[in-house]
């Protein structure tokens, strides 16, 4: 209970200190920890299929660029505003994730995994061949915000925020509920979980959904934060790669381990590329071996048994007096 109390006033403190962080930073750093905010979504939003299930969708990005296209498509030929773009792309990604989970889910391991990469490959296609409508690779310009640009990127920060805190929380809900405890059954055996009489399939494709929701909105932030999307940029299959690696050094299967290793890499990335501009990905590849080899299974797990091994310690010394 101590110890529940203590994440619970550390993540507190973390939380209001980005709240008020905005009014002492500007500019560059705002930018910075927007982009955080916008890979730990995605990352923890994978974490739910990914890290619960056990499903490696490598191709999750692609509800990135159906919800970045949906705002883009509504707010120009339709006239609406950007939020509601953003929430309609989230709807139309879960959707998306449902059709297609009814027959790619009953795939498994490697399998899976590629054909999400075919999936996010097929509708990257789709949108540069519909340029008519798409604007294809040329891509396509949103309406620039009405108001002035540092207040508008404070808006886009707290935004952000806001879904990440709201993404945490459903990853800290999956969890407690049966819907996490069955995948989690899922991940370690599929077959004996159903012969338990957990229906796998429906499991997985609620886990898909919600992914799905959570990174098409997030897509459609993304979209009218940069006023300018491409098929390249919001189908880009790096992003997913990176998420992955975001997830397992965190700690996949847990609530803050994606958040946490989405927020590690990001600003050792900055802070490296400041340092060491021209050999950047040599010295951040050799820091994330290090990670691993330290924390071969993430971030939050090292910590976890960091602080039951004090505990430990602790209680052999009291019953030693």
């Amino acid at each position: 209970m101590k110890g529940q109390k203590k994440y619970w006033v550390i993540g507190s403190v973390a939380v209001l200190g980005l709240i008020v962080l905005p009014f002492f930073v500007e500019g560059y750093w705002i930018r910075v920890i927007t982009s955080i905010f916008m890979y730990a979504i995605i990352t923890s939003a994978l974490n739910i299929i990914a890290g619960f299930a056990g499903y490696a969708a490598f191709g999750n990005i692609v509800f990135f660029g159906i919800g970045a296209y949906t705002t883009a498509m509504l707010m120009l030929r339709v006239g609406l505003y950007w939020w509601v773009g953003a929430i309609v792309g989230g709807v139309l990604a879960s959707l998306y994730a449902v059709l297609l989970g009814i027959p790619i889910l009953r795939l498994r391991g490697h399998y899976f995994a590629i054909a999400t990469l075919g999936i996010n490959r097929a509708t990257e296609q789709i949108a540069l061949d519909w340029g008519s409508f798409t604007g294809g690779g040329k891509g396509i310009t949103l309406p620039l915000p009405q108001m002035e640009i540092n207040t508008f990127y404070a808006m886009i920060y707290f935004i952000m925020f806001g879904i990440l805190v709201f993404t945490v929380l459903v990853n800290y809900a999956i969890a407690k509920s049966r819907l996490g405890y069955a995948l989690r059954a899922i991940r370690e055996n599929e077959d004996a979980a159903e012969a338990s009489g957990i229906f796998a399939p429906r499991h997985k494709i609620i886990a898909w959904a919600i992914s799905a929701f959570i990174t098409g909105v997030t897509g459609g932030v993304f979209a009218y934060w940069f006023s300018f999307i491409e098929p390249a940029t919001v189908f880009d299959i790096m992003i997913a790669v990176k998420a992955f690696v975001m997830m397992m050094l965190g700690g996949a299967g847990t609530v803050l381990g994606p958040v946490l290793g989405a927020f590690l890499i990001e600003l050792i990335s900055e802070t490296v590329w400041g340092k060491f501009l021209t050999i950047h990905m040599m010295v951040l590849g050799t820091i994330m071996v290090a990670i691993v080899i330290l924390m071969p299974r993430g971030v939050m797990e090292f910590f976890r048994r960091k602080i039951s091994l004090a505990a430990l310690i602790k209680n052999i010394k009291n019953q030693a007096v």
